[in-house]
């Protein structure tokens, strides 16, 4: 079982910001910016690959609502998810990454302190 499933079944804590039947956000541990949420499907989907229409509907809305519940609806975010390895794709499980909070720089993301943003 994957870390993000053990996540949904309560078996590992988060920093939950919002849940609903299908979905759940939370903090990232890392965070690239001051606003950094991942958002994921209850239901195990390895990758957008696998991610059928219908799932997507339903995440669209959700990352909606999170931007909203996390206060950068307006002032604007960015919303990235990786597929597999080349793609950066490091938890087999589809996330969106869900960031804000500042004026975001373009550019691989990963290089940046998180130390910076806390």
């Amino acid at each position: 079982m994957c870390i993000f499933c053990k996540i949904v079944n309560g078996e590992i804590p988060s920093n939950k910001v919002l849940e609903n039947d299908n979905f759940l956000a939370f903090h990232d541990l890392n965070p690239k910016a001051p606003a950094h949420i991942l958002t994921i499907p209850k239901v195990h989907v390895d990758s957008f690959n696998e991610l059928t229409p219908e799932t997507m509907a339903g995440m669209t809305t959700f990352i909606q609502e999170v931007a909203e519940t996390v206060g950068i609806k307006e002032s604007g975010y960015r919303v990235i998810t990786n597929v597999g390895d080349n793609g950066g794709q490091e938890v087999k499980h589809l996330h969106f990454h869900v960031l804000g909070g500042t004026k975001l720089k373009w550019g691989h993301e990963a290089d940046a302190n998180s130390a910076d943003f806390i």
